[in-house]
């Protein structure tokens, strides 16, 4: 006999429930997309890049769940983070707060900026400039340089520099505690990351703050593109920018 209306209802809600149920499983355990809020990460990661996190790069805290519910403390199948990965954490005065920018200093690391030069355990990372020009913005004319930064590990890839004078460029020595991360944004003159205090900036990162490593862009929209306004879609997306791997 055909299913009456009732239960045809019941079957769908069922098909949802489990949908959403199989949506959140890879979510927590998997894969959670992301989309870049700032220009904090240039020149790797641009306003409107929406990128893909691997969950279980660090293992799983109570961080990797929605709306992080106090089931367990630190973190299962832990793996620690290499210098040079690009996380996302929360923000630990704010743990409602997404973040991303590159771990710099692990456990025991003394982290210093000299000079906008970045030194790792009193030892200078080795920095190439690659390219410098001038610009014109709000604060007048100034430079700006990508310069390719290799960690001691051999991790490799391209920062952002607009002169050796702004107000991160000298820095007291950090010391990283046990079971915390030093983070910095790529882009050293414009990023409020692990050298501003815990309380108006990130401080040191806790491991349990970590949620994932990020893997790959998958779509981009320069800013300007709104969710009412299809046709901008299309004018505001930046092909170049699809489907690369993060460094």
């Amino acid at each position: 006999a055909p299913k009456s209306a009732a239960g045809e209802t019941v079957e769908i809600i069922k098909t949802v429930v489990f949908a959403l149920l199989i949506a959140l499983v890879l979510r927590v355990l998997l894969f959670q997309p992301f989309t870049i809020p700032s220009a904090s990460m240039e020149p790797n990661l641009y306003e409107g890049d929406y990128i893909v996190v691997s969950k279980w790069s660090y293992g799983y805290s109570k961080h990797s769940i929605p709306f992080s519910p106090p089931l367990f403390e630190g973190r299962i199948m832990g793996k620690a983070p290499e210098r040079g990965d690009v996380a996302v954490f929360k923000l630990p005065r704010d743990t409602k707060v997404d973040y991303i920018k590159r771990v710099i200093g692990v456990p025991g690391d003394k982290v210093q900026m000299r000079g906008g030069k970045l030194y790792i355990n009193n030892a200078l990372v080795e920095n190439v400039v690659v390219t410098s020009r001038e610009m014109s913005d709000l604060f007048g004319a100034r430079s700006v340089s990508q310069v390719r930064e290799t960690l001691p590990n051999g991790r490799s890839f391209m920062t952002q520099d607009y002169g050796p004078d702004f107000e991160l460029d000298n820095t007291p020595v950090y010391e990283v505690p046990a079971k915390h991360y030093f983070m910095m944004g790529d882009n050293r003159d414009n990023s409020i990351d692990s050298r501003v205090s815990a309380g108006t900036g990130v401080g040191m990162v806790p491991e349990e703050n970590l949620v994932g490593k990020a893997q790959i862009i998958l779509f981009s929209w320069s800013p300007g593109a709104s969710l009412f306004n299809p046709v901008s879609w299309f004018a505001n997306l930046r092909p170049s920018r699809f489907f690369q791997i993060l460094d």
